[in-house]
């Protein structure tokens, strides 16, 4: 298959880089990034890097990725709420890994394309264009909740949408850089854990910036 061996050797260099999930190192092994990126750069897939998608947005490192994945600790059939679809990435990770997904994007021809490329690739999940600071009511309570952007805080109304025991994956800082943040709740108080730093566009909507 086209890129099988960029694929193995982004797959090495997670393992280098602290990655052991193996159901993370699988479904990044199996998902083709390269058709989740612009025509023309596909040959930089799988390369440490982020890449333009269109509409001053981007795909996230492979290294995020594996990172916010490994972090939920994903089970089969979990229901997890996706705020930010962009390329549809890393909402076809989590769907490998065996993942329930309902992806908000705030960009509607977003959207619309990462949809196209999911279908193309035979998942199933839901999708719809709106403000994902306000989550996606119809299917709470959600196992988890995975943000892609980052957030000055966590907005309360994603909260609001976890079941007891849930986590939040958000990063939490300013416009320039953030620490990736898990927020899990327990009787509706939320216990904090900080991850790593990282840097991510901004979280636009009613309850972000």
């Amino acid at each position: 298959m086209v890129y099988t061996k960029q694929r193995e050797k982004m797959i090495a260099r997670l393992r280098e880089k602290g990655i052991s999930d193996e159901l993370v190192l699988k479904a990044m092994n199996t998902v083709p990034r390269h058709k989740f990126v612009a025509m023309g750069v596909e040959f930089q897939a799988y390369d440490e890097k982020a890449l333009p998608i269109g509409f001053e947005q981007t795909i996230s490192h492979p290294y995020t990725v594996a990172l916010m994945s490994q972090s939920l600790n994903v089970q089969k059939n979990e229901k997890i709420l996706e705020i930010g679809t962009g390329s549809g990435y890393q909402a076809a990770v989590l769907l490998e890994m065996g993942a329930q997904v309902f992806t908000i994007e705030r960009i509607p021809a977003l959207a619309k394309k990462a949809e196209a490329v999911l279908r193309e690739l035979k998942y199933h999940f839901a999708v719809r264009a709106g403000d994902g600071t306000l989550g996606w009511q119809n299917y709470a309570p959600y196992d988890s909740i995975i943000i892609t952007a980052g957030a000055p805080v966590s907005p309360q109304s994603l909260m609001n949408q976890l079941k007891n025991g849930g986590k939040l994956l958000i990063p939490v800082g300013d416009r320039n850089q953030q620490i990736l943040t898990m927020f899990i709740k327990q009787d509706n108080e939320f216990k904090k854990i900080e991850i790593e730093k990282l840097s991510f566009v901004p979280l636009i909507g009613q309850d972000g910036w």
